[in-house]
């Protein structure tokens, strides 16, 4: 059996999850967002993120996926994470305990 599905706004997610969201899309958020139909059959766009323990459908528009990078200071004006940002979460999530090894950038 998979892991557990979970669908949630950006804004109610643990800081630890946004970290690492942050460095598995460390070039926005805008091209990697997926739709679905969820249970009442609505349209939903969502950012998939795959935790150790969950599978996350993080809930977003491609307007609100721009402005959550538009508006983040570890992201520059090209919309890509800094690179001292990225140190500074890779740390910031080790002295958590949470393991990197989801977390990393596909490209």
């Amino acid at each position: 059996m998979g892991k557990p599905r979970i669908i949630k706004d950006y804004e109610k997610l643990d800081k630890n999850i946004i970290l690492q969201i942050k460095l598995k899309y460390p070039y926005g958020y805008e091209k990697s967002l997926i739709t679905f139909k969820n249970a009442k059959k609505q349209l939903i766009s969502a950012l998939p993120f795959e935790s150790t323990d969950y599978y996350y459908l993080v809930k977003m528009t491609r307007v609100q996926a721009q402005n959550i990078i538009l508006n983040d200071s570890d992201f520059d004006e090209n919309g890509e994470l800094k690179s001292v940002s990225r140190m500074e979460i890779e740390k910031e999530l080790e002295k958590a305990g949470v393991s990197l090894e989801m977390a990393i950038d596909e490209k």
